[in-house]
């Protein structure tokens, strides 16, 4: 076998080995043993080559460090006799840092700290001094702003942008109405949470005959925020919003975000309309997109609207200014939810939590609701995202996508094999995958036991979405053309495009030569911030979760099977806690073995597989690694 050369990035592994991630683009990563990292960490870009490793796995060995990828990390401090010692909360960093005498910042045992990387000693343990003492391990404050660190999130905005935010006028003027279709007399409302704060989308709906006229009016934060100003800058940097259950970090100020830019009940606000006219068969006979203002009729929840669409008398007359577009929404979200499945949309049934803290302080973990009332929003959502994606791709001009390619082969042909272990009958007919085929299996396996893990395993096997100058389709959408539009308050995307739509509609702008080359660094900006902003969520969700479940201990629980690993299952409960069964719990007398291929843990006489149901014990919690143990009942 002929040796290559490759650049890319360390993955690490809590075990101590790492993966190689390939820069150049490449599906296809590298199994690298820790003796062959040569004091390679994770994060780190390396030059390896690869080798001929053993068995079916593609292996590497590091030849030299690029460049280090992490320099500062959140940890837990401990003392030894010859100084102290970080021990990293991101498990994929295998390696603790040394602190010398004299570096520790006054830190004791067991604090959280954040450490600053100096040194990179190749046979022995990085060496670092501790920056800053965030506070004592396990304390619920210490243990959210730890995670917040570990992702570079920043709590606050400056006190100069903050001061900025403030000094933008409240008042709209008739020159801001200028060129803008007037609504206000319309019958627009917003549907969205009982705590949601802002508000930046609302719907309108009339019958016309047969046909649907459906307005998605969405707040027009480019009014405000100025192509380079602070605001901007820093909602460039930021990318997202990011959502805890007890705190928002917010892309935009107060001043925007929760007051100039949402859309309020009874107040004029400024908007970028997209008004459809839809037939009886879901098709967009059509379009206007256009500046517009709105003043939004009623402030309702989904809770509100799902009781209407249940036929509650009293709520139905509590809410009958807005009844009868209610009933026409529903009825218009059928006809796109048919429709949509009708061409190969992907609907996984992945479980989410809803996760919510009472007046008590008393944490609570749900299941995620999947509403009519939350349906009819998607729906609309969708719908106007794929009439703007398209509108500006026949234009050809510069855009930014949402984008979700095909699955590569690799991965097909893993979840294929996966099917033929299960004994599914699934036969690939084509050299080709496309959403219908997925959507096929998923109706082949709807009313079976394999269902919860086939759409697990569907969804390892199919890429992430993400932002892009270049239109490839969305495939989990069965959509040639995707955009993100409806949130520019929380997302950067949204805002630059509709920067770039209102240019396009006032006219006297050359787009290309204004955006053609700040398209493509947004989109990879805003794709990296937003996997950021996931990763961070869940790290507090998981943490939140594992808070609640510690009032369970000793309780029996059902679950279903949500990872199999070579120490053990994992079980993730009605709710979405997740916990792990450790092997050597599972069988004591005899040798697992785990078929890594098929997702099977067997001890010769019984088999652990993927969305198998099974009772558990909650065995208790270890805060340390942020993990909850369970015991198979």
């Amino acid at each position: 076998m002929a040796r290559e050369i490759i650049e890319g990035k360390l993955q690490g592994n809590e075990r101590g080995y790492a993966f190689l991630i390939p820069t150049d683009g490449r599906v296809e990563d590298y199994f690298i043993p820790h003796s062959d990292l040569r004091g390679a960490m994770h994060g780190d870009t390396v030059l390896a080559e690869t080798t001929s490793g053993s068995g079916n796995r593609t292996t590497a060995r590091v030849l030299k460090v690029i460049e280090r990828g992490i320099t500062e990390l959140v940890g837990t401090y401990y003392t030894s006799k010859k100084g102290g010692f970080v021990v990293p909360d991101e498990r994929k960093y295998y390696n603790d840092i040394f602190v010398p005498f004299g570096k520790g910042l006054r830190a004791k045992a067991g604090d959280k700290v954040v450490v600053k990387i100096l040194s990179y000693p190749k046979k022995m343990n990085p060496e670092g001094i501790i920056a800053k003492v965030l506070g004592r391990q396990f304390d619920k404050k210490t243990e959210l702003k730890s995670i917040l660190f570990s992702y570079k999130l920043p709590e606050r905005f400056s006190k100069p942008l903050l001061e900025y935010a403030d000094s933008i006028s409240s008042e709209i003027t008739d020159k801001d109405l200028v060129g803008r279709k007037d609504f206000r007399n319309l019958l627009t409302f917003t549907i969205d949470g009982e705590d949601a704060r802002d508000f930046d989308d609302a719907v309108s709906i009339e019958k016309e005959g047969d046909n649907y006229r459906l307005g998605v009016h969405i707040a027009d934060v480019s009014h405000y925020v100025k192509s380079g100003d602070i605001i901007d800058s820093e909602a460039f940097n930021r990318g997202t919003s990011v959502y805890f259950p007890e705190q928002v970090i917010p892309m935009l100020p107060n001043k925007l975000c929760n007051d100039l830019c949402s859309l309020r009940e009874g107040v004029d606000r400024l908007t970028l309309s997209c008004v459809m006219l839809i037939n009886s068969e879901g098709k967009v006979l059509d379009y206007e997109i256009s500046p517009s203002v709105i003043n939004s009729s009623s402030r309702t929840t989904y809770t509100t609207v799902q009781k209407m669409l249940d036929g509650d008398a009293m709520v139905i007359e509590q809410n009958k200014k807005i009844a009868e577009s209610v009933f026409c929404m529903s009825e218009l979200a059928d006809i796109l939810m048919k429709k949509r499945e009708a061409e190969g949309n992907i609907d996984l049934d992945v479980k989410e939590s809803a996760i919510s803290v009472d007046a008590d302080g008393n944490i609570i973990v749900e299941a995620a609701s999947n509403s009519k009332s939350h349906k009819i929003i998607e729906e609309f959502m969708i719908l106007t995202n794929v009439t703007v994606a398209e509108y500006m791709f026949y234009l050809e001009n510069p855009f930014i996508y949402r984008i979700h390619e095909k699955p590569s082969e690799e991965k097909l042909q893993t979840f294929y094999e996966f099917l033929k272990g299960l004994g599914i009958p699934v036969k690939r007919k084509k050299e080709e995958v496309f959403p219908k085929d997925f959507q096929a299996i998923l109706s082949k396996v709807e009313n079976t036991p394999y269902f919860t893990i086939v759409n697990r395993v569907m969804l390892r096997s199919m890429q992430k979405a993400k932002y892009s100058e270049k239109d490839v389709g969305h495939f989990g959408l069965s959509a040639k053309h995707y955009c993100h539009f409806t949130s520019p308050i929380r997302r950067y995307p949204d805002l630059m495009i509709h920067r770039i739509i209102k240019d396009f509609i006032n006219g006297g702008v050359a787009l290309e030569e204004k955006y053609g080359g700040k398209v493509g660094e947004v989109a990879k900006q805003s794709s990296l911030k937003e996997k950021n902003a996931a990763e961070a969520e869940r790290a507090v969700d998981d943490y939140y979760k594992l808070l609640y479940i510690s009032d369970f201990v000793g309780e029996e629980f059902d679950g279903v099977i949500s990872g199999v690993t070579n120490f053990g299952i994992f079980v993730e409960l009605d709710n979405g806690v997740e916990g792990l069964v450790k092997a050597e719990t599972i069988s004591a007398k005899r040798r697992l073995e785990y078929d890594e291929k098929n997702f099977v843990l067997s001890d010769g006489t019984k088999k652990f597989r993927l969305g198998q149901p099974v009772k558990i014990t909650v065995a208790g919690v270890n805060l340390g690694d942020r993990r909850a143990e369970f015991l198979l009942s």
